[in-house]
């Protein structure tokens, strides 16, 4: 059963999904040009045992636009929701991929009283890779001339021009969407400002300092560029309980590219005591 609500924050709602209805919350963060319905397949697959949570980012899907990107202000806005999903008296646990992982991790080191299990799914804390093919598509869609576009079809023939796979065009133009009113499209994302910012996007967790003593799944895509050997000592100095699990024939989408593999990882996580 799932559920689409919005939780009242003091600096504005995060778009949320509900599937489940008992067990454990786990709650989701995805990665840029994402949406909360991404895990949608793993949230089902976790069914009945868990209470699966699937956020829209800032910026991102229906959740409110801000007026810069940074981490500390995206987590502060998920520490909000997990306090409207009552984690002050019962702790959950909150999976993040990619930018979602570092607002996650960032949330995590924020709020630690909150959490009880911490998954960071293919990204380090420290600067990620090369981000030079997020650059690359966000000034596709930049190029797409909304004006004249009169259906998604269209949308993905110009994308094509720019973005060779058909799956990527897709994850893409999820994001473009048909105003109920007027019948024109516009992007959900606020690409302005992830363009602009995409340097602190693609940057650091903000930790000052501080560590998370819970325990932490840190699940990377054996074919993915954005977790290497030296991120270790930074990711275990910050999060000292943390396991690593590198998951075959998967690159930087781990949880779409391997999800029978990346479900039965999470499930044994979540469940072991």
């Amino acid at each position: 059963m799932a559920a689409v609500t919005s939780a009242t924050t003091s600096a504005g709602p995060l778009a949320q999904t509900v599937i489940g209805e008992d067990g454990p919350v786990v709650v989701f963060c995805h990665g840029l040009l994402g949406r909360g319905r991404n895990f949608t397949g793993i949230a089902k697959a976790l069914q009945p045992d868990f209470r699966c949570v699937l956020l829209d980012m800032p910026d991102h899907g229906r959740s409110p636009w801000t007026e810069a990107f940074d981490y500390a202000g995206a987590a502060d806005l998920v520490v909000q929701q997990l306090r409207a999903l009552g984690a002050e008296g019962t702790p959950v646990n909150l999976v993040g991929h990619s930018m979602g992982g570092k607002i996650a991790m960032t949330a995590a080191l924020q709020a630690p009283e909150l959490l009880d299990r911490l998954v960071v799914v293919d990204i380090s804390p420290t600067g990620s890779a090369d981000g030079s093919n997020f650059q690359h598509l966000l000034d596709s869609l930049e190029r797409i001339d909304l004006g004249s576009i009169t259906s998604h079809g269209q949308a993905d023939t110009e994308l094509s021009a720019d973005v060779d796979s058909r799956t990527l065009r897709g994850f893409l133009l999820q994001n473009l969407r048909r105003d109920g009113d007027t019948g024109e499209f516009a992007w959900q994302p606020n690409l302005d400002v992830l363009r602009r910012d995409l340097t602190a996007v693609m940057g650091d967790v903000p930790h000052e300092g501080r560590s998370f003593g819970g325990r932490v799944l840190w699940i990377a895509g054996a074919d993915s560029p954005y977790v290497g050997e030296a991120d270790g000592e930074v990711m275990r100095r910050l999060f000292p309980r943390t396991v690593q699990v590198t998951i075959k024939d998967a690159g930087h989408w781990v949880h779409s590219e391997q999800p029978q593999a990346f479900t039965a990882t999470l499930r044994q996580f979540l469940r072991a005591r």
